[in-house]
């Protein structure tokens, strides 16, 4: 049975009691924190955190508790991490734990005959399910999913509100004086623990499979196109479009906006800066440095030539005043 209505709740512990569940040591007065806050806006009842540069800006935090790295200053009581950043995305968990999904079906949503859940999965208001798909255990669809068939969703997948999967990709075959469409016959298979933002689509290959790998992380509007791979443990954000047939390595970090021409390969550990553009069928290979600008390219080679760029008006300037001069000279 479908429950329409899940609590969201905040628990409230002593700073040295977060520190204890995160593993990290802990020192100062040991106050109560019910909620996390930015650094600068955070009271004395909440935890915060800082680190790089802005490790020097917590000197003046109202935090009750601050997330630091050794040797940083902490102006009242501070849990020491070496990655500030992932220890206080831990503590925001344990201090706002996401409402649970309700297992089940909502009454609103439709499924076909024949589709599989996953025990423990949930299927939120609105969504539809064709025949042939198949979800996994502990999935959450939020309302509006949309799933064709000869869709597969590994274990503990979520879908955010909107996204489309399985829809026919993008192909068609110019004869006779049109197009034809070129018949998409494939699925598409999502791995474990897998999260797809709002509105972000996945198509279906035209033949074999469209394929996400465990643990990726994908952006609200976000496009998929037929015959893609996509590795394990990928972030692509928003805005960013792959076409037909890309292939993107294990670990590879996509920024917002980004165009990815048909069959590029984008290599493991790559990290391609926003809104870059990698041309068709090209590799990218993993070098010492983020790629940016299009085409995608080291990122000193892109700062080279923006700062070029930016001299170009007074070159041409003096261009202009050197002409004239050569002009009176002759004359």
């Amino acid at each position: 049975m479908y429950h329409t209505h899940s609590t969201r709740k905040e628990n409230h512990l002593k700073a040295s009691e977060i520190a204890a569940l995160l593993g990290l040591p802990f020192e100062g007065p040991d106050r109560e924190i019910g909620a996390a806050a930015p650094l600068d806006s955070a009271g004395p009842g909440e935890i915060s955190f800082a680190s790089g540069r802005h490790a020097l800006d917590a000197a003046a935090s109202r935090a009750g508790c601050l997330i630091l790295p050794p040797g940083a200053p902490a102006p009242s009581a501070a849990i020491r991490a070496a990655d500030p950043r992932a220890a206080f995305a831990r503590a925001v968990a344990v201090l706002h734990p996401r409402p649970i999904a309700p297992p089940g079906v909502h009454p609103t949503a439709w499924v076909a005959p024949g589709a599989v859940l996953g025990e423990a999965s949930s299927v939120g208001p609105h969504c539809s399910i064709a025949a042939g798909v198949r979800i996994g255990r502990g999935c959450v669809l939020h309302s509006n999913v949309t799933l064709y068939d000869g869709v597969t969703l590994g274990d503990r997948v979520v879908l955010h509100a909107g996204c489309v999967l399985g829809a026919d990709g993008f192909g068609y075959a110019f004869s006779g004086g049109r197009y034809e469409k070129f018949p998409q016959i494939g699925g598409v298979e999502i791995g474990d623990d897998v999260e797809i933002g709002a509105n972000s689509c996945v198509d279906r290959a035209a033949l074999g499979l469209t394929s996400i790998g465990e643990g990726t992380k994908i952006d609200n509007l976000v496009h998929i196109g037929h015959n893609c791979s996509i590795g394990r443990h990928v972030v692509i954000a928003a805005q960013t479009g792959l076409s037909g047939g890309v292939v993107i390595g294990d670990h590879a970090i996509v920024g917002g906006q980004v165009g990815i021409g048909d069959k590029a390969r984008i290599e493991s550990g790559v990290v391609l800066g926003s809104r870059s553009g990698v041309l068709t069928s090209k590799i990218v290979r993993k070098g010492d440095q983020p790629l940016w600008g299009v085409p995608a390219q080291p990122l000193s080679r892109h700062l080279a030539q923006l700062a070029a760029l930016a001299r170009l008006p007074r070159l041409i300037e003096e261009f202009a005043a050197l002409k004239r001069r050569v002009e009176e000279l002759s004359s």
